[in-house]
């Protein structure tokens, strides 16, 4: 059996359910971007203390694989819709990751002025051939993981391997020292790793043949935003509730 075989013969079951929770994962809602601003948050405190462990942590809690994946599965379906909205979550996440990480290298510098860059930041500014070809085997195990819920363990480990979230905590780090070679290097490191998964999601989900999945896509997608907007409402109600005393 030939694996581009293996690949299509994946159940259409497994993979409306991975299309749809693939949209969920990527929503750009509160939650989303509560947990992208800790683990950036975990990480660039773990970077100046030169704490790997804690940065291993901090890209177990990052949901930024999501609109990542999103992107890939969007270009792989020719769904422009999809694309537009992987691509705004991705930027949004980048502006917040990059403006929490400035932010708690200022506070990490109030507590201790003597920290400076120690290899662990280092480490995430030198971008290499080695770094693209593990973003695009982390991008296939990904993207193959998500059509196969009885492998969705190993998605941490492949969370620990990708480099996503250390190279924005690092550029936030870079921005808040004034480093232009630490924020040139960690750009550029990010970029390889977005770039490497996007192109390993795109071929797995061609292979799987979820071209297909355009309805299933959208509805998902109108489902989100309609559940989004009502959050949004229900958060405006109990403001004004509270302003005008009806909350305790």
């Amino acid at each position: 059996m030939s694996l581009i075989s293996r690949f299509q013969a994946i159940d259409e079951k497994e993979k409306t359910k991975a299309v749809r929770k693939l949209i969920e994962s990527s929503t750009p809602d509160f939650d989303y971007f509560f947990m992208l601003v800790l683990s950036v948050l975990m990480a660039t405190f773990g970077l100046l203390a030169g704490s790997e462990s804690i940065v291993i942590g901090a890209m177990l809690l990052a949901p930024l694989l999501a609109p990542i994946m999103g992107l890939a599965l969007g270009t792989s379906m020719s769904h422009h819709p999809l694309i537009l909205r992987s691509l705004s979550t991705i930027g949004y996440s980048v502006a917040f990751a990059v403006g929490a990480a400035v932010l708690g290298a200022f506070l990490f510098s109030v507590s201790d002025l003597s920290v400076g860059v120690n290899e662990v930041i280092l480490s995430r500014t030198e971008p290499s051939l080695l770094f693209f070809i593990v973003a695009v085997i982390s991008g296939l195990a990904v993207s193959y993981t998500t059509v196969r819920p009885n492998l969705s363990s190993t998605l941490p480990g492949v969370a620990v391997a990708v480099a996503l979230i250390p190279p924005l905590a690092v550029f936030g780090v870079g921005v808040a020292m004034l480093e232009p070679s630490i924020i040139a290097g960690s750009a550029v490191m990010f970029i390889i790793n977005v770039v490497g998964m996007v192109f390993a999601g795109m071929v797995t989900f061609s292979l799987m043949d979820v071209h297909h999945k355009k309805f299933i896509a959208e509805t998902a997608i109108k489902k989100e935003d309609k559940r989004v907007e009502e959050e949004i409402e229900k958060v405006k109600q109990i403001e004004e509730d509270t302003a005008n005393g009806k909350l305790s």
